[in-house]
């Protein structure tokens, strides 16, 4: 069981993360083939930058016009029978999801992947009011066997090793030991049938709200996205705000676009339409079903200068590729959302009072910026939300004034001057038989921690010049 961290936590938490074998052994089996698999099949496209910008755009179409969009779904939507309703933040969300299990009686729930029900931590408000909740996503299963959260947008148990699974799958489903991922999961599967034949309520996300349409989408590479909004007599969903697209071609674009982004597929396995309820013309699906469309800081974020983070369609490609995600993996971020995606998202739904080493989680590479599907630059609002600490004074108070001095010192030639002969100096001093300096104090430590530092030139260039010239 991986110990719950908060997103100012980061800095311990990946110190711990690095040195975790099993969770080193994870990551390396799994970031190097999905990263391969994702040039691949994008490869495959006959031209991958214009249909990388036709889902940009379409996606900042939707942002352009999320109210009247909005309205469109919501319209449309309740044509086809489905009852909307709408929840400004997690809480209400869960109320929401708790009043329409009262109303039918529901004692048993199974659920597919959801990050937005990650968000409100709905398992919770669930299992507190006594009901049965089982996750049914294979990962997210595992992920609840043992009491985690997940570690990655689409991978939940990337984090983890066949080998912790077959524990686990010991310990709760009392099979045999195995290394062999298929008998794995054909246990897990045995034991969800019979939760799918009985559950009286299925709960499950959106990947996409068509709103020409009235349609939720939803892929998934298992059948439990199929079976919890079908065999139950009631499904809920639950969808961010920003998952709306505003037509049916939309969609095709953008679906292929988050298949190859998230697999390295051309197609996931399953791509499932829902356009509503059991009707006399379509006996199949539930009797009742709900769309709950999610704000939950949603609307504040699109209100700012960083609304294009909302286009993200949740592929975690830029997880895949980002150096620090591929080393410290995704708990160490202490959030919902890890990865490039998460250390942007995180401060806007949280505060950035809250997760103050997060946009510092990152090389600024832009390898985050070019796996991404809809080409949201992540580097420039990393870069940004880094100004916005120091606007805020959520910065180590030494640290600004260091930087404070240093920009005084460039400024004044005199300062300059001073600065550059005691710098040379110091360092000198501090250099070993060597000539390198192996240590260097205070938070300049962090340096030397995995390699030496130079000391300043006996000489400036201004000395060398004048000598030069004399």
């Amino acid at each position: 069981m991986v110990a719950a961290t908060q997103p100012n936590d980061f800095v311990h938490s990946a110190t711990i993360a690095l040195q975790d074998i099993q969770l080193q052994t994870a990551l390396d089996r799994s970031l190097g083939s999905a990263v391969a698999k994702r040039v691949n099949a994008w490869e495959e496209t006959t031209d991958a930058p214009a249909l990388r910008q036709q889902g940009r755009n379409a996606r900042l179409r939707a942002l352009h016009d999320l109210p009247e969009m909005l309205e469109t779904l919501e319209a449309n939507l309740i044509a086809k029978g489905i009852k909307v309703l709408w929840a400004v933040d997690g809480e209400e969300c869960n109320h929401h999801v708790l009043d329409i299990a009262r109303e039918h009686n529901v004692r048993t729930i199974v659920k597919g992947k959801s990050m937005a029900t990650e968000e409100t931590e709905l398992n919770h408000a669930l299992e507190a009011a006594g009901l049965e909740v089982t996750e049914t996503d294979l990962g997210e299963f595992v992920v609840q066997l043992a009491h985690e959260r997940p570690s990655h947008i689409v991978s939940p148990i990337l984090h983890k090793t066949k080998e912790q699974v077959s524990d686990l799958f010991v310990e709760h489903l009392n099979i045999e030991p195995s290394d062999d991922p298929k008998a794995l999961a054909h246990a897990a599967r045995l034991y969800l049938r019979q939760k799918f034949i009985h559950a009286d309520m299925g709960i499950t996300g959106g990947n996409f709200a068509i709103a020409e349409t009235g349609t939720l989408a939803i892929v998934t590479n298992e059948g439990n996205g199929r079976m919890c909004s079908s065999m139950p007599r009631v499904h809920v969903i639950v969808v961010g705000i920003e998952k709306v697209v505003p037509t049916v071609d939309d969609f095709s674009t953008l679906v292929q676009m988050l298949s190859r982004s998230t697999g390295g597929q051309r197609i996931t396995t399953y791509v499932h339409l829902m356009g509503g309820p059991a009707s006399e013309d379509d006996p199949d699906g539930p009797n009742e079903m709900y769309v709950i469309l999610l704000d939950n800081g949603r609307s504040r974020i699109h209100a700012s200068e960083y609304a294009e983070v909302l286009a993200c369609i949740r592929c975690g490609a830029c997880l895949n590729a980002c150096p620090v995600y591929q080393n410290v993996g995704g708990h160490a971020y202490g959030s919902v959302y890890s990865g490039p995606i998460g250390a942007v998202l995180t401060p806007l739904l949280n505060g950035l009072a809250n997760a103050t080493p997060l946009p510092h989680a990152s090389s600024l590479c832009g390898a985050c910026k070019a796996a991404c599907p809809v080409d949201i630059d992540l580097p420039d609002m990393l870069l940004r939300l880094r100004g916005d600490l120091v606007d805020a004074h959520e910065t180590d108070p030494l640290l600004s004034a260091s930087i404070r001095g240093w920009t005084m010192a460039m400024q004044t030639p005199a300062l300059y001057g001073i600065a550059a002969t005691a710098a040379r100096a110091v360092t000198r001093a501090l250099a070993g038989s060597d000539g390198e300096i192996h240590s260097l104090p205070g938070m300049l430590g962090n340096w030397t921690l995995n390699r030496d530092f130079p000391p300043f030139a006996p000489k400036s260039f201004h000395q060398l010049w004048r000598e030069r010239h004399d």
